[in-house]
């Protein structure tokens, strides 16, 4: 039996450097990938400061400025690669003191405050908060814990540790202690407005309430204990009264698996002294009107004028709504075909600032710009209209500068700023940290592709190429992740995907067609896109999305459709396994980046032997649709090679799901190969390991796809 050589981490890397081509391509992969990402944007309460986080070749330290110059200062001096994130980066509200977590994967579904440790260090770092004052100064850890969230006050953090509340003062005049102990994990940690006590969430599984702490002498307050999952607690601007949003607690018959159903929400505003509570708003009972699932949630706020923000899909749009405290109709803030995300109140309470595909060119809805809207008032206004992304917007405490990130198809990711009015200049900062080797002039503007499904659905995707080269080229399918992701017509807003982006840019300087697609289950595109029927382990209806880009990519006269290989991460490894799995003659070759394996791992028993007497109508039906929804199952008629990945920390796909088809691609005698970094997460939290796998990535498509 054939098989390929499993690749050992630094042989690896050996072999790769050895197989890569000279300068003649026009760039390297480590310019390339040189950019300095930034995370994290925020701005102080009060005045004119604001702070970010920079990842400069996996040095990731905290910069920070202030107006009116807002000239980038670094303010911490991490000089190592070695893995440690930078997260829940705030300033207090007077601006003096910056507190970050360094540790932990915040990306992660699973254990995201575990220790991180791709550099193999002997004694492991911790996940710990710090602070340092904004002026300058060395860093101080606060103590082990998770999610800071300064007091109003500007004297104290709180933040979880284990599951509950400790407080430490910012000043390091006495040391973190345990604030209080409530059953359950406690979550959603919310000051109010004075200071004086603090609301959460105790999630204790299938139902979760909220309450407020007071004092140590103070009994907690817990608002309309009910047999629900109580969420997302915002005070009212006086602090009598606290808006939060009810949703089903677990339990009830079992539903049809294979059917999509409402999750029903509503809106309650509660007394925070006494904890009694009336209904505000209950959603339409529709699918549109179900639970929101992108980017925020609820995004919940009490604004100004005594008006309850949140964010619904009623109308089959990730759209903004107000209604008043009092009760009465929601007002739709943002209509239209486009989706609302990175959601942010003004300090004044009185606007909404966001990132929205929409604007004055039919090509937005594949970019980000930044809008605002009254919380009271239907005039949405987009204020970075062009041909740029513009992400994360956030109002500096004076109201006065509107901060962000943005980037175009050339120019990575940069922090940015402009006044908060129309027809303002944009002006982008810490250019001078973009590294000379940058080939920001040698990358391509990708075009906007659209295309139908089999079944009807349209398409959107990007198409990467450089002009010349052979009349037949080899092409490369890209399937992003998430899956909930949009990949854009410009660098992305995050930092995994502008790996994806930066390697899309390589691969088309390597002489590769490369079309990245936004399939079914993507956001971007409505409702119905994201929500369709009969998709994941539902029946995977999003595969036929890759494979129609495939054979659109075959019918273009600059392809070799004999040359068409699929790559992808996470979900797109998962899509990508299925690719290879089931269309192996048209698929030549692909790379599975940690992606799933087998579906019914682990879901089965729930599913079909259930610790109760009832189980879902359809159980048996969509237990077999799971397993044929499996790259596992499709085995049998796989015959393409493909390059295997994984980390073996991943706490977001676990690392068993690359075994499973290791082994059963050994059975089958497919050629495979792979390649284990070890310790690193599903993120590539070392810089380094991110080289070394797009390398490899680049490196098995040359040998497999381009002609000898």
């Amino acid at each position: 039996m054939k098989k390929n050589i499993t690749y050992i981490l630094l042989v690896y890397c050996m072999l790769t450097f050895r197989t890569m081509p000279s300068q003649a391509q026009g760039f390297t992969l480590e310019a390339v990938k040189s950019y300095p990402f930034p995370s994290g944007l925020i701005a102080a309460a009060h005045g004119a400061r604001i702070a970010w986080v920079f990842d400069e070749q996996g040095q990731r330290n905290i910069y920070v400025a202030e107006g009116p110059a807002f000239l980038p200062r670094r303010l911490t001096n991490y000089t190592q690669d070695d893995g440690q994130e930078i997260s829940g980066l705030s300033l207090s509200p007077d601006g003096q003191w910056a507190v970050y977590v360094r540790g932990g994967d915040h990306g992660s579904i699973w254990n995201e405050s575990d220790a991180v440790n791709p550099s193999f260090a002997p004694l492991v770092s911790r996940t710990q908060i710090w602070r340092i004052p904004f002026a300058g100064g060395e860093p101080v850890a606060i103590a082990e814990g998770d999610n800071p969230v300064p007091s109003p006050n500007s004297r104290d953090v709180a933040f979880m540790k284990g599951g509950q509340v400790w407080l430490a003062p910012l000043d390091g005049s006495a040391p973190a202690r345990n604030l209080f102990r409530v059953r359950g994990e406690v979550r959603a940690l919310e000051w109010s407005p004075d200071g004086s006590r603090l609301a959460f969430v105790a999630d204790r599984g299938e139902h979760a309430f909220i309450g407020v702490f007071t004092d140590e002498k103070t009994p907690i307050t817990w608002l309309a204990p009910s047999f629900h999952k109580d969420v997302s607690p915002r005070w009212s601007p006086d602090g009598s009264e606290i808006v939060f949003v009810r949703t089903q607690g677990t339990g009830g018959a079992p539903k049809s698996y294979l059917e999509n159903h409402h999750k029903p929400w509503a809106i309650w505003v509660a007394d925070a002294a006494t904890g009694k509570a009336t209904q505000l708003w209950k959603a339409p009972a529709t699918l549109a009107g179900s639970v929101p699932n992108t980017q925020g949630g609820f995004n919940l706020h009490w604004a100004a004028g005594d008006r309850i923000v949140f964010m619904s899909h009623q109308d089959g749009w990730p759209h903004l709504y107000s209604i008043p405290a009092a009760g009465g109709a929601p007002l739709l803030l943002t209509p239209g075909a486009f989706m609302a995300e990175h959601i942010r109140l003004s300090p004044d309470r009185k606007w909404l600032v966001f990132s929205a595909n929409t604007g004055p060119d039919k090509l937005d809805i594949d970019r980000r710009h930044v809008a605002r809207v009254p919380v009271d008032k239907a005039s949405m206004e987009v204020l970075t209209p062009g041909s740029g992304i513009e992400a994360f917007p956030v109002l500096t405490g004076d109201g006065a500068t509107l901060a962000m990130l943005s980037a175009t198809a050339q120019r990575p990711l940069l922090p940015a700023i402009m006044p908060f009015k129309m027809q303002a200049k944009l002006q982008v900062l810490a250019a001078d940290l973009v590294p000379a080797a940058f080939p920001q002039n040698k990358l391509v503007t990708p075009k906007q592709v659209i295309y139908k499904a089999p079944d009807g659905l349209t398409i959107h995707a990007q198409l990467f190429e450089t002009k010349g080269g052979p009349a037949k080229k080899p092409a490369i399918v890209y399937v992003h992740g998430g899956p909930s992701r949009q990949m854009l017509l410009g660098w992305n807003y995050s930092d995994y995907y502008a790996n994806a982006y930066a390697m899309n840019q390589y691969l088309a300087s390597l002489g590769f067609v490369v079309l990245s697609v936004n399939y079914r289950l993507g956001i971007g595109y409505g409702y119905d896109f994201h929500n369709p029927e009969k998709a994941g382990m539902a029946g995977a209806a999003e595969y036929q999305d890759i494979k129609a880009a495939a054979k659109w990519l075959a019918e273009q006269p600059q392809v070799d459709a004999a040359r068409i290989g699929v790559y992808g991460g996470s979900y797109g490894g998962y899509l990508t396994g299925l690719a290879l799995g089931r269309d192996s003659k048209l698929f030549a070759a692909g790379v599975d980046i940690h992606g799933m394996s087998d579906r019914t791992e682990g879901r089965i028993r729930s599913l079909v032997s259930p610790d109760r007497f009832e189980r879902a109508p359809d159980a048996d039906q969509a237990a077999k649709v799971m397993w044929a929804s499996s790259p596992a199952s499709s085995v049998a008629t796989w015959t393409s090679p493909v390059l295997l990945i994984h980390g073996d920390d991943d706490r977001n796909v676990s690392f068993s799901n690359s075994i499973d088809l290791v082994n059963r691609l050994e059975d089958k005698g497919v050629p495979y190969e792979t390649l284990v970094i070890v310790d690193d997460t599903h993120h590539w939290m070392k810089y380094s390991n991110a080289i070394t796998v797009n390398k490899a990535v680049a490196d098995f498509f040359k040998r497999k796809l381009m002609k000898k």
